[in-house]
C-alpha cells in the first residue's frame, strides 16, 4: 500500500501547446467547483448520521440503524436504478438489518435517477470522506484547471453517473443489488484517469511502506497505472462492500473523455495542482 506525502508542484515548464510568454505566467484560478465538491461532501457528513454529531440520530444501535435508513434513502441502489422505482416493503424486509431490530420503511418518494446525484456527497463515515476527498483535493484542480470550472463540473457528475450506472448493471443479478451505493469514489477515478491523460510523465512522489515509508518519485503513469490495474484486479475479487467496477469504469471513462476533448499533454500540472500520491479511496456498496 502507498502513503500520502504532499509536496508543493515544481514551477511549470512551458506547455506544450501554447509558445513560452516573455513575462511570466498568470496565476491559476482557484479551483473552486473542487473546493465546493468537498466542502458539500463534508457539509453532508456533519449533518447525517455517520458523523455523530446531529442528536437527531441518537447513538449507540439507533444511530447505526439511522445511519443504514440515510444511505439507503440517499443512496444509489442497483435494483431501484435498473427498475425505475425505489424498493418496496418486501425487499427492504429481506436487507440484513445493521442492528437487531432495525427496520427500513419504504421511500415512495425517492426518485432513482436523482439519488444517483445524492449518492456522490453521501459517505460512511470520516475515514471514507477523508479517503475519497484528499484524493479530489490532490488530483481535481489540475484537471479542473484544463476543462474549466463548468466542463469539471459536468465531466465529474457526468462520470459519477456513468460508474454508478455501470455498477448497477454488473449488480443486477448479485446479492448487491439491494444495498445502496454511497461515496464520490467512482466519479474522483474519472479525476485520475483525466490527470493520467493530461499529465502521464508528471512526477508523483509516494512513501512506500514496504521500503520504510522511503519518499520516492515516479511518473503519473506509473503509478496511476499501477492503481487503475489493482482496481481491475480487485473487480473479481471476493472482497465485499468495495465497487471496484465503478472504479474501473470511471477511471476509464475519465480518460477518455479527456482524451476526446482533445486536450494536449503536458509534463506537469500548473501551480495550482500539488504533486503528491493520495491512498486509495474507498467506495462501494456501503463505500
Amino acid at each position: 500500500m502507498l502513503a500520502v506525502m504532499a509536496v508543493p508542484a515544481p514551477a511549470p515548464a512551458p506547455a506544450r501547446d501554447e509558445p513560452a510568454a516573455a513575462a511570466p505566467p498568470a496565476a491559476a484560478a482557484a479551483p473552486l467547483v473542487t473546493y465546493v465538491l468537498i466542502a458539500v461532501s463534508a457539509v453532508v457528513l456533519l449533518a447525517g448520521p455517520s458523523f455523530g454529531l446531529n442528536p437527531r440520530y441518537g447513538s449507540g444501535g439507533d444511530r447505526v440503524c439511522a445511519e443504514q435508513r440515510f444511505e439507503q434513502r440517499w443512496g444509489a441502489v442497483p435494483v431501484e436504478l435498473l427498475a425505475h422505482r425505489p424498493l418496496d416493503a418486501l425487499q427492504l424486509a429481506a436487507l440484513p438489518p445493521a442492528v437487531a431490530g432495525c427496520t427500513l420503511a419504504p421511500t415512495p418518494g425517492k426518485v432513482p435517477v436523482l439519488s444517483v446525484l445524492t449518492s456522490l456527497f453521501v459517505h460512511a463515515g470520516w475515514l471514507h470522506l477523508a479517503g475519497n476527498m484528499l484524493f479530489l483535493y490532490v488530483f481535481g484542480p489540475a484537471v479542473e484547471q484544463r476543462l474549466g470550472r463548468i466542463r469539471f463540473l459536468f465531466f465529474y457528475l457526468g462520470i459519477g453517473y456513468l460508474a454508478t450506472y455501470g455498477y448497477a448493471l454488473t449488480q443486477s443479478e448479485s446479492a448487491e443489488s439491494v444495498r445502496a451505493l454511497v461515496g464520490a469514489s467512482g466519479a474522483i477515478a474519472g479525476v485520475l484517469g483525466g490527470y493520467l491523460r493530461l499529465y502521464p510523465r508528471a512526477r508523483v512522489t509516494a512513501l512506500v511502506p514496504m521500503l520504510l515509508f522511503l519518499p520516492l518519485r515516479f511518473p503519473a503513469w506509473l503509478v496511476l497505472g499501477l492503481w487503475f490495474g489493482l482496481q481491475w484486479w480487485s473487480v473479481g475479487s471476493a472482497v465485499p462492500g468495495v465497487a471496484y467496477v465503478a472504479h474501473v469504469i470511471g477511471f476509464s471513462a475519465g480518460w477518455l473523455a479527456v482524451w476526446a476533448a482533445g486536450l494536449r499533454r503536458r509534463d506537469r500540472p500548473g501551480p495550482a495542482a500539488a504533486d503528491t500520491l493520495a491512498p486509495t479511496p474507498h467506495t462501494g456498496a456501503e463505500e
